[in-house]
């Protein structure tokens, strides 16, 4: 069903002003018409049927002459005739003609997305120089039948990395190292419950892509979140506030830029339970103790290097962020409002304000994750070596 986004996804690709060339698979004109895909590109659908009418010329070469190839809703069967170089039909003949780059958005379910064989294809694929985005946890199909990771990213995901593509980032974090912590904490009370919150990790994920693509050596640390690894950083995995210190100050020696995004629990338990304790009647009293300050610990210790934290806060936000930022050493806080409208945990929006130790701070609009991580490094980046 991820098909029927494919016209949402043209005109988001038209709109940054791009031409737009349409192959729809046979499968795929079971789920979108060719009115409406041809409509959205404004441009003539090539199909199979139309690849061996009567031309001048070889369709699938004229093709492969785009700037950029994007498989959107690609298939388990899509990639692997990809993989392996078959060229049965119009899709796979250009895909294997193709000189450009190619992003693969893949949709399907989540067994046959983990599945070895789906998985040793991709990893193919990027062997070769393709791009994969995605796919992303959520329901999936007609009727929301379908759950877990597999889910097709949106439109205006796949326009933002095919505009990457075609205009990639400047490198100007080419040489550095960059420290990133995501994602929740989970502080285990017995072997089945735990204290957590809902970060997605999402903030986290895209400040690390974008210093990737910037040219920045990655190390990303992440507590248990439902995104797949990133490509070309190094991923670390890490669960309670402890493992992610640990994981963190080992990292920190090295790194030029930390961000730290991980929502990490403020208490966890003074025991954890070796067994799960059963349901009793009455009130239960847990005893926590505080977890570790770990943004303290850096800013301890940060030396010449760049910290950056980031404050949620429901009122006095800008004081208490600034003052955040004083006791922490940190160079600047991120300040969002976890209430307001659209920017909530898990969301792909976010609504901050860059808030320095001296309280001068700048209110930045509504922005997607992946551009306000764009500003964070752009304002990182020329803190870096300004004390040398």
């Amino acid at each position: 069903m991820a098909a029927v986004k494919a016209p949402g996804t043209l005109r988001r690709l038209r709109e940054a002003g791009l031409e737009t060339l349409v192959i729809a698979t046979t499968s795929a004109l079971h789920f979108v018409t060719p009115l409406s895909l041809s409509a959205a590109a404004d441009s003539a659908l090539h199909t199979d049927q139309s690849w061996f009418a009567p031309q001048p010329g070889a369709q699938h070469l004229r093709l492969a002459r785009a700037d950029l190839v994007v498989c959107v809703g690609a298939s388990a069967d899509l990639i692997a005739r990809a993989a392996l170089g078959l060229a049965g039909d119009l899709a796979s003949a250009t895909l294997l003609s193709v000189r450009g780059p190619v992003l693969w958005v893949p949709a399907m379910n989540e067994a046959m997305w983990l599945h070895p064989a789906v998985q040793l294809n991709v990893a193919l694929l990027k062997s070769r120089g393709h791009h994969v985005l995605g796919p992303v946890s959520g329901s999936f199909g007609s009727s929301g039948e379908g759950a877990g990771l597999g889910r097709m990213a949106e439109p205006e995901e796949i326009a933002a990395a095919a505009m990457r593509l075609l205009s990639p980032p400047a490198q100007d974090f080419r040489g550095l190292r960059v420290l990133v912590s995501a994602g929740p904490t989970r502080e285990y009370l017995d072997p089945v419950r735990f204290i957590s919150n809902p970060s997605s990790g999402k903030m986290g994920f895209a400040v690390a892509e974008a210093a990737r693509d910037r040219g920045a050596e990655v190390t990303l640390v992440t507590g248990p979140v439902s995104l797949p690894d990133p490509d070309g950083m190094t991923v670390r995995h890490i669960e309670s506030a402890l493992e992610l210190r640990e994981a963190v100050l080992h990292a920190a020696h090295d790194a030029d830029l930390i961000v730290m995004t991980a929502a990490v629990a403020d208490y966890r338990a003074a025991e954890t339970k070796t067994e799960k304790e059963a349901k009793t009647a009455g009130e239960v009293s847990i005893h926590l103790v505080p977890n570790p300050d770990i943004l303290a610990e850096l800013g301890a210790s940060k030396g010449r290097r760049v910290l950056v934290g980031f404050a949620m806060e429901t009122h006095a936000g800008v004081e208490r962020a600034a003052g955040k930022a004083r006791r922490k050493n940190a160079d600047f806080m991120l300040l969002n409002y976890p209430t307001r409208e659209g920017t909530a945990f898990g969301g792909d929006d976010n609504q901050v304000t860059l808030v320095r130790p001296d309280a001068s701070h700048d209110a930045w609009p509504r922005l997607s994750k992946r551009e306000v991580a764009e500003r964070l490094l752009s304002e990182a980046r020329s803190l870096i070596g300004a004390g040398d």
